[in-house]
């Protein structure tokens, strides 16, 4: 009972993150192996990457181009700055914050994505002139089938893109706000009282990413079935699961690491030991979503035809299709 009482804790263990000089020191063979690897594959996602923007640059119509370059930018940013968190403890909170900033920019641009595959704002309200979206759909309302299907206008488009673009605009002010205070004393993830500035941010954050998640899923929901031929359902399958493996894990992470699951080994506390296996696991994950989204996007797809178009050829053919049955009867 003594020595129970008489155990104390590492002081390492009650630090902050330790410089990237003393990461370096600590590392034993396997360490400077993984740290190597990670490394290598973070540079090669970026490398991919700006390879891949020349091409598109070439092969891709303005301003299509631009878009598609910001979306695929967000698995090889998130990768390289998970790199310089995992090498520099110590500014994993500007590291995480850039990635943050940069994907929330990317939720606005899918939406943009996906409207410019159907020919721009112009030509999507003249596909959609006269119908109705259903807006029954995640995050926010999957579960409310009694509300109503509301008709496509120009201002339920314009309410759409401010949905998404509100995201990019709040979180990149938030962040910064973040780091002031975390600079002064003021942001800590591990102060969980009602009086620290994380427990007000954070939450606030959520309903943000909520709130824009939700035009995107909308248009997506009633749109794909016209992109399917631009393999759009595989591409948004990459970027919710970048969105997910970027957010939702490394919160888990976090969570874990607060909780004390996740336990301290000198010179990182639990909470930095929990950072750097959440940046050891992105850069793995985003080099492969890196490999997997240059499959989908380094190719040149057909426009699709405009709605005019349909209505020429539905015309057209219907004559042959009455002649063709006459003739068989």
């Amino acid at each position: 009972m003594e020595e129970a009482d008489n155990s104390t804790i590492d002081p390492a263990c009650l630090q902050e993150p330790p410089l990237a000089m003393d990461v370096i020191k600590q590392l034993d063979e396997f360490g400077m192996c993984l740290y190597a690897m990670l490394t290598f594959m973070s540079c090669m996602s970026l490398l991919l990457y700006l390879e891949q923007c020349v091409y598109i640059y070439k092969k891709m119509p303005y301003p299509k181009k631009t878009t598609i370059i910001w979306v695929n930018g967000a698995a090889p940013v998130i990768a390289t700055m998970s790199c310089f968190g995992m090498w520099i403890p110590r500014a994993v909170m500007f590291t995480d914050m850039t990635s943050n900033c940069y994907f929330a920019v990317v939720v606005y641009k899918v939406l943009v994505l996906l409207i410019e595959e159907l020919g721009g704002s112009d030509a999507f309200l003249k596909r959609f002139s006269g119908k109705t979206f259903k807006i029954t759909t995640g995050p926010c309302c999957c579960c409310c089938l009694c509300l109503p299907r509301v008709p496509v206008s120009r201002g339920m488009l314009f309410l759409l893109k401010l949905g998404a673009l509100q995201y990019a605009i709040l979180k990149t002010v938030l962040s910064v706000l973040s780091i002031v205070l975390w600079t002064n004393g003021y942001f800590d993830l591990s102060d969980l009282e009602i009086t620290g500035c994380a427990i007000w941010i954070n939450p606030f954050i959520g309903v943000l990413t909520i709130t824009s998640l939700w035009p995107v899923a909308i248009v997506f929901m009633n749109t794909n079935h016209l992109l399917r031929s631009l393999n759009i359902i595989p591409k948004y399958a990459m970027y919710q699961l970048i969105l997910v493996l970027s957010q939702l894990q490394t919160s888990i992470i976090n969570i874990l690491a607060l909780d004390g699951t996740i336990a301290c080994a000198p010179p990182f506390s639990s909470q930095a030991r929990g950072s750097m296996l959440s940046q050891q696991m992105m850069i793995m994950e985003m080099f492969i979503i890196t490999l997997v989204t240059r499959f989908f996007y380094r190719r040149t797809y057909d426009t699709l035809p405009s709605p005019a178009h349909n209505d020429h050829q539905d015309k057209v053919g219907a004559p042959l299709q009455a002649a063709h049955m006459e003739h068989d009867v």
